[in-house]
């Protein structure tokens, strides 16, 4: 039986129309996933679903007594949320009923009317639907969604926009209502909130409508599919992965019929035409029937949708220089936020009293936010970074960029290492009126260049003289990629690139990003681009920041067998790294390696033995695979490179020379690396 059913829905705004026609309906426990690309209209259709909108046409019918709840993409709050005293109070507030039947019951208790029937219904009642519990879930839900206990305390006003959104979705999961509608639930989650809201929304008796660019997630949650597709809504069987099988069939075969279709067409345009020149008017009559009832039934090709196509070479030409075999080397680093304030101007006359009281000074203070024993990035490998939100993550990324000074410790970069940079932070204005101006600014090229690169990220004829202060979410995420490929790179450093992004444009960037033969470091919280990308991690956690040899899927593993940032010690620094380089470091020197911080005079202490817990079968092999496909890769480079070190071309050529005297120095650092791993994995062999 349908709780809720769409009929006929038309919505239109001015001379657009967003829906067109639309039929649909929600069963009792259905978990509807909606998809669509931006501006396809999902969230009108939400709205309309939730009765804050009304279609201009067509009908929507709701079973008698429903209760929805909906959470927008930013969330709109009303004023009893945003005015409780804590988080905990304006989360509780979403059981509303369960807070009244409490109210009711402490009324009875205080006036001594406990001996009743209507008092033991009511306790009875009360406890059936979770009254007793209500604090441990507000307090398990706001866990799960990522709030610490300091901030359950805190007043929503105090929230971030971010925090407010999570703190109304806590809100609607607790209040559990028939129907609930969420739109881009995920954009505010790190991984572990996004797992456990996962769970949460599978376990739950009511029906679900959810509009999600995140595949991982409707993977997890959804058991069928509305598409929202040229203004009408198609349903589809099973999650997004199962949809998606079903769609391409679906327009594979769409395709093959109007193509059959299209070939019958011109054959029986062929045979009026060969009949009536033969004035044989009978059979050109019988033959413009079958044409006019196929010209009728005519079916159209599935049309292509635009298509974000990042291009693997620069605007500014490809340029694309082979770094040495290191590329990024992080040692003992201690990474974080120096901060300064200038003390209070003396006065005139007191100079020396306020030198001695430090009136005047500058104090500095140092915010360390993780600190890393021992990381490497070899040249091509993409390294997602992991971690919670707040562990540090965009920190470390900003580190490497050298938006952020290192607080101690080495961070030193490879022979011929060009960095490009995404930031998340993209708060502050680009540069130019408009997104052709933005480009323009950004490198001298002809505007005819700057608008067929920017045809690529979508921005074609008029979109290209918006403002970029006007741009959306997506846009603005797209103008910032055009941005990216404008100067040649080859270690990118990615930070939430998909962002804002609908679904076509994030697999756009997993195939740039398998496709580039950059390094890339990226840190994101869509699942299925790391597990599509990434050969390993870094995770960011506690204060620490470690290697983990496997992708997301494996790491998850890995985290349920009992992984932790604490039980995975970090490579040990190789012994007389810090000192004592010799010519082949100097020769990396001379080749550009840049180094942020001279090394530490103490080395990292030595991870005690009972630390290195044993690993599980599974991932023993897993590593020591790895391992060794690094010793054998490794190897065979030295020995290349060992003889053309040899080679009597290569030392005439002085830069020849320094060339492959800088690699040799690179892959005899990641060799011993490598070794180092392979020994201490032997150690925790099960």
């Amino acid at each position: 039986m349908s709780i809720l059913r769409l009929q006929g829905v038309r919505r239109e705004y001015g001379p657009v129309v967003i829906l067109d026609g639309v039929d649909a309906a929600i069963a009792l426990g259905d978990r509807v996933g909606l998809v669509g690309p931006n501006g396809s209209g999902k969230t009108t259709l939400l709205r309309i679903a939730a009765g804050l909108d009304e279609p201009d046409q067509g009908t929507v019918g709701r079973k008698r007594g429903l209760r929805v709840g909906m959470l927008a993409q930013e969330a709109h709050l009303d004023e009893v949320f945003m005015s409780a005293p804590t988080l905990r109070a304006a989360v509780r507030h979403g059981a509303a009923e369960l807070e009244a039947m409490e109210h009711e019951l402490h009324a009875h208790e205080t006036t001594g009317r406990v001996e009743g029937p209507a008092y033991a219904e009511l306790r009875t009642h009360f406890d059936i639907l979770g009254g007793y519990t209500l604090d441990l879930r507000v307090d398990e839900t706001l866990s799960g969604l990522g709030f610490a206990e300091a901030d359950l305390e805190r007043a929503p006003r105090e929230l971030s926009g971010g925090e407010q959104t999570r703190a109304a979705l806590a809100r609607l999961v607790i209040a559990d209502p028939d129907l609930l509608l969420l739109d881009e639930p995920t954009n505010h989650l790190d991984l572990g909130a996004l797992e456990w809201l996962e769970a949460r929304l599978r376990a739950r008796a009511g029906s679900l409508v959810v509009a999600s660019h995140d595949r991982a997630f409707l993977d997890g949650v959804a058991t069928r599919v509305w598409e929202l597709r040229d203004r009408r809504v198609t349903v589809f069987r099973g999650n997004y992965s199962a949809y998606r099988r079903q769609r391409d069939e679906r327009d594979a075969r769409s395709a093959l019929d109007a193509d059959v279709q299209a070939r019958q067409i011109a054959r029986e345009r062929e045979l009026v035409q060969r009949y009536r020149s033969h004035r044989k008017f009978s059979k050109m009559h019988e033959h413009e029937a079958r044409l006019e009832r196929l010209e009728s039934q005519r079916m159209e090709a599935p049309k292509r949708s635009r298509r974000l196509r990042l291009p693997t070479a620069a605007l500014a030409g490809d340029g694309h220089v082979r770094s040495g075999e290191i590329v990024l080397r992080l040692e003992d680093l201690a990474i974080g936020y120096v901060t300064r304030r200038d003390g209070a101007a003396g006065v005139a006359g007191d100079s020396d009293e306020a030198a001695q009281a430090g009136v005047g000074r500058t104090e500095v203070a140092r915010t360390e936010v993780a600190r890393i024993r021992r990381l490497t990035a070899s040249r091509g490998e993409r390294i997602g970074i992991v971690g919670p939100n707040g562990a540090g993550k965009t920190t470390l990324l900003r580190t490497i960029a050298g938006e952020l000074p290192p607080l101690d410790g080495v961070l030193s970069f490879g022979h011929n290492v060009q960095l490009g940079y995404l930031s998340q932070l993209r708060a502050a204005a680009i540069p130019g009126a408009t997104v052709l101006d933005a480009i323009l600014e950004a490198m001298p090229v002809t505007p005819g260049e700057a608008r067929s690169h920017l045809a690529r990220f979508l921005f074609r004829g008029d979109d290209v003289a918006k403002e970029v202060r006007s741009l959306s979410g997506g846009e603005r995420s797209r103008l910032e990629l055009a941005l990216l490929g404008i100067l040649p790179a080859n270690l990118l450093l990615l930070d939430e690139p998909t962002n804002h992004l609908d679904i076509p444009a994030r697999e756009a960037i997993e195939t740039y990003i398998r496709e580039h033969p950059s390094t890339v470091l990226v840190v994101s919280h869509d699942r299925r681009l790391l597990d599509e990308v990434c050969d390993r991690l870094w995770v960011v956690d506690r204060g620490r920041a470690v290697p983990f040899d496997g992708g997301y899927g494996a790491w998850r593993a890995a985290v349920a067998e009992g992984w932790t940032v604490e039980s995975a010690p970090a490579p040990p620094a190789r012994p007389g790294a810090a000192a004592g380089r010799g010519a082949a470091a100097a020769a990396r020197d001379a080749a550009g390696t840049g180094t942020a911080k001279p090394p530490a005079t103490e080395p990292a202490p030595p991870i005690p033995r009972a630390t290195r817990v044993k690993l599980s079968k599974d991932a023993y092999r897993r590593q020591a695979a790895a391992v060794e496909s690094d010793l054998t890769r490794l190897g065979l480079r030295r020995s290349h490179l060992e003889l053309a070190l040899a080679s009597p071309g290569v030392q005439a050529n002085f830069v020849e020379l320094r060339r492959v005297t800088s690699e040799l120095a690179d892959v005899e650092l990641a060799l011993a690396a490598a070794e180092e791993t392979w020994l201490e994995l032997e150690e925790r062999k099960p």
